[in-house]
């Protein structure tokens, strides 16, 4: 995760100490962190959204965790002592036990973020979810509304998840916009943003597209769609921080979004370079994220590097302690992890060597570190292949030794 307000603004923000190792809860470095688990409680969904990594449906799924298993796995992740975990679906609204889940995890003192389509959101909902201590409610939108509806296969689906917010809103409940960056949100991308600011929201999260599930369908930006967005994305925050409000707005899933904010500082500067290349450089991007900053446990049970990347498989919580396997304490998932892991574990001179392309020849790997693996992983067939993400120029990857 990226976060520009932060990084661009200077101004201090609610997860400083995951992110840079600010604060008395940071880790000794990124390298050392426990992992934020977002954990998908239930593959069902009431929409049908075009870019869903995990192709659901309006269909009940079978073997999906009962609740036996589900407060075990709370159990596990609060002795544990993870800093975050992230409810995912699916639609997790859905879920039968939504709120018992919410309210159990609250009091073994688990961080709770929820990711949701936000249409199933009401006034008594919303006010549940304040009363459990939920930390942040992140609602995804991909447009303004026939965009949105479109892209979430409902017709009104924008209405229901702008009341949503407003519900959020009514009791004082953090709530934040979750948005993917494709063709079509980029286009709306200005009025995306007045939205956010009309509707007070003070955090947004804009995803680049990962191709997985029926995401694999659509097509990532351009580099100069990429470049406009971060851009529009940077000018906002700058108006914003000019009018006293600091309100987060991050990228997520493109480490390269770090290097390519550092050249616009360079070219401008700008009075924050030298903090935001320290920050950035304790962080570490690609090289501490999957499999190590970030762990997913699926529907099924199924332990993953991250939420996209499911054809790697660690374990299985329903046999083994999400603890014991991301410890390595479990045998099967050893082998898999430390491959995974070597690109964190290794200098970053050592993984630049093993990977090829573009990437293994930047002058922003120590920022970037190989960009977003998974995604490098689908386009390559391997885990030590460039990210087709990046959108920097051969003359800004500054060529070290491209084979």
């Amino acid at each position: 995760m990226i976060n520009l307000t932060k990084l661009w603004t200077g101004a201090a923000q609610p997860a400083d100490n995951l992110r840079y190792g600010h604060g008395h809860t940071a880790a000794q470095s990124a390298r050392h962190r426990r992992p934020i688990v977002v954990w998908n409680i239930t593959r069902t969904c009431n929409l049908r959204c075009v870019h869903c990594y995990s192709s659901s449906n309006a269909n009940r799924y079978p073997g999906e965790l009962d609740w036996d298993q589900m407060t075990s796995v709370v159990d596990d992740l609060a002795a544990y002592q993870i800093p975050s975990l992230l409810l995912s679906g699916g639609e997790p609204m859905i879920h039968p036990r939504f709120f018992d889940l919410v309210h159990y995890a609250s009091a073994k003192g688990l961080k709770l973020t929820i990711s949701t389509n936000g249409t199933l959101i009401t006034p008594e909902k919303a006010a549940l979810l304040k009363a459990a201590e939920v930390a942040y409610v992140g609602i995804s939108l991909d447009g303004i509304g026939d965009v949105h509806d479109t892209f979430r296969g409902k017709k009104g689906a924008f209405k229901a998840a702008v009341r949503g917010f407003a519900h959020c809103h009514a009791v004082d409940q953090k709530t934040g916009l979750r948005l993917t960056l494709t063709r079509h949100t980029v286009q709306n991308i200005d009025q995306i943003l007045d939205f956010i600011e009309e509707q007070e929201i003070q955090r947004v999260c804009f995803y680049h597209l990962v191709p997985a599930g029926r995401g694999s369908d659509l097509q990532g930006l351009d580099a100069a769609e990429s470049r406009l967005a971060i851009d529009t994305l940077i000018a906002r925050v700058e108006d914003w921080h000019r009018a006293g409000n600091h309100r987060e707005v991050l990228t997520v899933t493109q480490p390269a979004d770090g290097a390519y904010l550092l050249l616009r500082m360079e070219q401008e500067n700008h009075p924050n370079l030298a903090e935001a290349r320290r920050l950035l450089g304790w962080n570490g991007g690609g090289a501490n994220s999957s499999g190590r900053g970030i762990a997913n446990i699926d529907t099924q049970g199924r332990v993953h590097p991250d939420q996209f990347w499911q054809d790697v498989l660690l374990g299985n919580v329903k046999q083994t302690p999400f603890s014991d396997i991301w410890e390595e304490r479990h045998e099967p998932s050893r082998a898999a992890l430390q491959e995974i892991r070597s690109i964190g574990q290794m200098s970053n001179a050592q993984r630049q060597e093993l990977i090829s392309g573009p990437c293994g020849g930047c002058k922003w790997f120590d920022i970037c570190g190989g960009g977003f693996r998974t995604r490098a992983a689908f386009a390559n067939g391997n885990l030590w292949g460039s990210d087709p993400g990046c959108y920097l120029t051969e003359e800004e990857i500054g060529t070290l030794a491209l084979a």
